[in-house]
């Protein structure tokens, strides 16, 4: 089954950089992927994949 949420160390290893620069991009509240629980980042993998295909065209 494919996770739907993606924490930090998920979204560092999907997109192939750090989880410093991650964080920093999880903590960009015009993103549209982000979903904070707590203190917690994670990133929607549907609407990060979305973001993804709009950063490339």
């Amino acid at each position: 089954m494919e996770k739907v949420l993606l924490n930090v160390k998920d979204v560092s290893e999907y997109l192939g950089i750090g989880e410093t620069k991650t964080r920093e991009l999880l903590r960009n509240p015009t993103n549209g992927f982000t979903i904070r629980i707590g203190n917690r980042l994670y990133a929607h993998k549907g609407k990060l994949d979305i973001w993804l295909k709009n950063q490339i065209l």
